[in-house]
């Protein structure tokens, strides 16, 4: 096992200094992931929040997109948050023309569920998994997921909504915690990774 592992964030688009800080918070050695051979030396991924749709396709267009289903497929932990949980979705509701994703989790998911950029918002959010009670959950254009497979289990809820999900390795989140300073999630995810290394 090891103790401080290696973890990359998905730098093609979004918030990736912020999770860069949290994963470092965390004890993990964080660097940006743009190519696969930065991909492949990495014990895990962050796929950030931006737009889903432009992420698939700088994903596809970077020559990221399979490299990236094969190692999630092949078992290396995976955390999304906002477009990053509409990139681990095995299925999107009313997907954008063009718009793939790297699946990998059994759950469908609907895009800006929770409504336009101004109607963003900031909750408390209980979050299976994580200890010291609610997270501090930054919504912004998120998606909510619809229904899981019997394979994914549903990790947080807010307003009805299933809104934090994991499935062996991959985790994901409607919501944004490297927002906050409140790093705990990005710790779980660490651990998740410190487990499999």
């Amino acid at each position: 096992m090891n103790d401080t592992p290696v973890i990359g964030v998905l730098a093609l688009q979004g918030d990736v200094r912020e999770h860069l800080i949290a994963l470092a918070s965390a004890d993990a050695v964080a660097r940006p992931v743009r190519r696969p051979e930065e991909l492949a030396e990495v014990d895990g991924l962050v796929l950030p929040g931006g737009e889903s749709t432009t992420m698939s396709k700088l994903a596809a267009l970077f020559g990221m997109l399979e490299p990236l289903r094969a190692r999630v497929a092949a078992g290396m932990p995976v955390y999304g948050t906002c477009a990053g949980m509409i990139l681990l979705a095995d299925k999107i509701l009313d997907p954008r023309s063009g718009q793939e994703t790297v699946g990998g989790i059994d759950m469908i998911v609907r895009r800006n569920a929770f409504g336009r950029q101004n109607e963003s918002f900031e909750a408390a959010v209980e979050v299976a998994g994580v200890p010291g009670g609610p997270v501090d959950g930054v919504f912004i254009r998120a998606p909510w997921v619809e229904s899981v497979g019997a394979r994914a289990e549903v990790v947080a809820v807010h307003g009805g909504h299933i809104v934090a999900v994991r499935q062996g390795n991959a985790l994901a989140t409607s919501f944004h915690p490297e927002l906050t300073g409140d790093h705990r999630v990005h710790a779980l995810f660490t651990d998740m990774v410190r487990s499999v290394g």
